[in-house]
């Protein structure tokens, strides 16, 4: 196995890329239930602010019918948003390919809507550019399964790692003893039905 897919994530060496999660777009997205997508997207944005990765926000003409940043974001991750005047593909604006550029880090953990657009074209420029790509296609969407499915096996012939992001979160802690173990549990506690397990942690921690 090449190294490049066998290589892991860690806190040191990842940058989260929020692109185009825009009021306007969401209302388009089908492939998923609205209220589990805003969770997956809660549950990516918290535990990149639990172990305070770089994160790039970035918006496609938000003045226009896509609409603002979704406020769930901008609650989580702060309200710096690159605007971009017309680019459709996030990576050929100089802003943001210059703010992930600067973090010095070439694992990018990507999320998008739609997810065969604003998600993928990105997502393929970086990996032809020498980026890792992490494509968390939970917390995107789009506008049907068929659509979903077709951007995911085009992403993954260019190298695209697609994923989730409770199993982005898992990579991150790798091991429930460090540090932010507990806090991330506690994140993926919130927005999945691992809610159950970790109650049942926290009542055994308060019987001892």
């Amino acid at each position: 196995m090449s190294k490049v897919f066998a290589e892991r994530l860690t806190p040191e060496n990842a940058v989260v890329a929020m692109i185009d999660h825009q009021t306007g777009l969401l209302v388009s997205c089908r492939d998923q239930d609205p209220h589990l997508m805003k969770a997956n997207i809660r549950g990516l944005s918290q535990l990149a602010k639990t172990l305070e990765l770089p994160s790039v926000i970035t918006a496609s003409m938000p003045e226009g019918p896509n609409g603002p940043i979704m406020p769930d974001i901008l609650e989580i991750l702060g309200d710096t948003v690159i605007e971009r005047p017309g680019e459709i593909n996030a990576w050929d604006n100089a802003d943001f390919k210059g703010a992930i550029e600067a973090t010095g880090r070439k694992k990018i953990i990507m999320a998008g809507i739609v997810t065969d657009v604003c998600l993928m074209f990105p997502a393929i420029s970086a990996v032809a550019e020498g980026y890792d790509v992490y494509a968390v296609v939970d917390a995107s969407g789009t506008w049907n399964d068929t659509v979903r499915d077709a951007a995911m096996m085009r992403m993954t012939q260019a190298g695209v790692k697609v994923t989730t992001w409770a199993a982005v979160l898992a990579e991150l802690m790798h091991d429930w003893r460090s540090e932010k173990g507990l806090e991330l549990g506690g994140v993926l506690a919130e927005h999945t039905s691992y809610q159950w397990v970790y109650d049942s942690f926290l009542a055994s921690q308060n019987t001892k």
